[in-house]
């Protein structure tokens, strides 16, 4: 797992929380987002295009689906959809209504097409958030709860583990996953983290099966096997070192999200491609991020 190239900032973005990286293998490019900058981002590396898009609440993940041009995006509560060439959003399904003190962070789809995103308390004190699957014909489901800082989920290569991460606690959890269903059962620790590592933040699956966690805090991702043993590790210029997700033509390079928010300024003088995005090129490669059914 040697790197092929040194790791840069493609984006010196300053995002307050950079978050949710996923490739569009339709667009060849990649869709990032700055939760609490309320914006969605776009960087084509063929060209180094850059968009964004600005929203009235917060954006926290991001998929794209199957059969449309358009997104499924988790706003503050709601799952919709939002369409990047025309800038149309349509609220669809509103989560959390009954838990205002919540904002959705981290999701992803499975490869049958859910969409799975948790929430987690604005604060980042109260054990109040969960993780939902919605699915195409519309159906949310809440799965588990009590999670004060909820990210990932991502999942085995044979589909039928499911990993998320209480990032308050330095925990990821591993769950058995029925692809058919979706359920989950069998709850149990995978991997904790001690205060020098930074806290587990969101992560990706290659096609090695082996998972890469970003470190909030530690400024690194590093990548493990399933048995949780380390196998590789990245250092990154911002403490804050949110997600990653792999990308480009061969999902042979790997991005990284970084976030600004939590630096005094101290820390910000000393890292100023903190919020920033990276790239490196990798000799593995990642697996084609799974589409929306709906």
């Amino acid at each position: 797992m040697a790197p092929l190239s040194p790791l840069r900032c493609v984006w010196p973005a300053k995002a307050q929380l950079g978050e949710g990286p996923v490739w569009s293998e339709r667009r060849q490019a990649l869709f990032w987002v700055d939760i609490l900058g309320r914006k969605l981002h776009c960087y084509s590396p063929r060209d180094s295009a850059m968009r964004s898009w600005s929203f009235e609440e917060e954006i926290s993940a991001v998929a794209e689906r199957r059969d449309h041009s358009s997104l499924i995006v988790t706003l503050r509560h709601h799952f919709a959809f939002f369409d990047p060439d025309t800038g149309q959003l349509e609220k669809i399904f509103d989560a959390e209504s009954d838990r205002p003190g919540n904002r959705f962070n981290d999701g992803k789809c499975d490869a049958q097409g859910r969409f799975w995103a948790g929430s987690m308390d604005f604060a980042c004190e109260q054990p109040t958030g969960a993780l939902y699957s919605f699915d195409a014909e519309r159906r949310c489901k809440r799965h588990v709860d009590g999670f004060a800082v909820t990210n990932g989920p991502t999942w085995s290569l044979d589909g039928r583990t499911l990993y998320f991460t209480n990032t308050a606690t330095r925990r990821i959890f591993a769950f058995d996953f029925d692809p058919s269903s979706g359920s989950l059962s069998n709850q149990r620790l995978w991997l904790a983290f001690d205060e020098t590592e930074g806290a587990p933040d969101g992560m990706t699956t290659d096609a090695n099966g082996n998972l890469w966690i970003a470190h909030w805090g530690a400024g690194c991702v590093t990548c493990h096997a399933p048995s949780g043993e380390q196998l590789a590790r990245i250092d990154v210029p911002a403490s804050n070192t949110t997600s990653c997700a792999f990308g480009g033509p061969n999902l042979s390079t790997l991005y990284i999200t970084s976030a600004t928010t939590g630096l005094d300024e101290q820390a910000s003088q000393a890292q100023p491609l903190a919020g920033g995005l990276f790239e490196i090129e990798l000799d593995v490669r990642g697996l084609p991020a799974a589409q929306f059914a709906g």
